[in-house]
This record gives structure tokens, sequence and C-alpha cells, in this order.
């Protein structure tokens, strides 16, 4: 099938605007990345978070240049991210605010270099960075992940600009060939 103007594609630069709103159809879960300089914590709500490496254990965040817990992290060399769970949506909104404490009220425990763990989230992963790379208006930062823990529960989702559950598909995914 040939396009009837096979130019436009080259021709309509794509907006901001419109890349968010297409890529608001990937849903997408829900996490806290936090750090900590000097003994003072910082966090933000993220989405950006991507499993990278088995072997080793590694993830990539990526967070706006602009953003405080960037700049943090960027000076601490270590991050970890809280998985939310279905019932959080309420740390979600708090971290993604600025200009209040973000911790006040919020139970937290401390990772190997310091990093606040949200006490009541779905899995922690404690992660070193071992790359920054600047990439348009983020900075993707890759990190070993050095502790990992989760509990039982449903993740908090994203999609199109709100929170939601995730609800699974009662369907067999394998392929019909897979072994039982």
């Amino acid at each position: 099938m040939t396009p009837e103007n096979p130019t436009t594609a080259k021709d309509n630069k794509l907006s901001s605007e419109e890349f968010r709103d297409v890529i608001g159809s990937f849903a997408s879960g829900v996490t806290v990345v936090t750090t900590s300089v000097d003994g003072k914590p910082q966090g933000t709500t993220a989405s950006a978070v991507s499993s990278l490496s088995l072997d080793p254990p590694m993830l990539l965040i990526c967070m706006n240049v602009e953003s405080a817990t960037g700049k943090a992290i960027k000076q601490s060399g270590a991050f970890a991210v809280n998985v939310l769970g279905e019932d959080h949506h309420h740390h979600a909104q708090r971290f993604a605010s600025k200009g209040e404490d973000k911790f006040d009220g919020v139970e937290i425990d401390f990772g190997a270099h310091g990093q606040p763990l949200i006490v009541d989230a779905l899995a922690h992963l404690v992660c070193d960075v071992t790359e920054q790379v600047t990439a348009g208006t983020h900075i993707v930062f890759i990190a070993e992940v050095h502790e990992a823990t989760a509990r039982p529960g449903a993740p908090l989702a994203y999609f199109r600009g709100q929170f939601g559950r995730l609800t699974m598909a009662d369907v067999d995914l394998k392929p019909k060939d897979a072994p039982a």
C-alpha cells in the first residue's frame, strides 16, 4: 500500500502536544523515584522507568533536566524506585507536586545509600547510577540494581493522564506449541 502523499510525514513535524496525546495511549506503572543528598530526601512521581538487563540487574529512569530530584540523583549517584500499588494514587499526586515537603506524613525506611523507601510501596529497587545520557529535555539514568523487594498486590496504572487500576485479561497468552 502506497500513501497518497509520501512526503507528508517528512514535511509535518510532530508537535509536543501531538506526541503527548498519542504516547498517553501507552499504559504504564507508576513509581516514586527517591534519593537523598546531605540527609535531605528528594522524590518525584515517574512513569518513565524500564528494566534494562537481567545480568547484571539494571534499569533506567528518565528525569526532566529541570527536576530537583534529577539534579539530586546526579549529585548522589544513587536512587530508589518505589513501585506504587493501586491504592497509592495519593502518593503519586503528592510526589508529582512542587513546593511542599513531599515526605511529610509518609512513612519511610532507607536503602543502602540513604535513599528514602516508601514503606507501603508494592516494590522497591535500590540502584547505583552507572551512566547518564542527556536526550532532549531529559536525562536518562542507567543504573545497577543492588536491592529489590516486592510484596503481593496490584500496581497503580497511568493511562491518558489518569491514574487507575490494572485489570488482568482472562486470556492464555502462551503460544499454542508452548509446553504446558
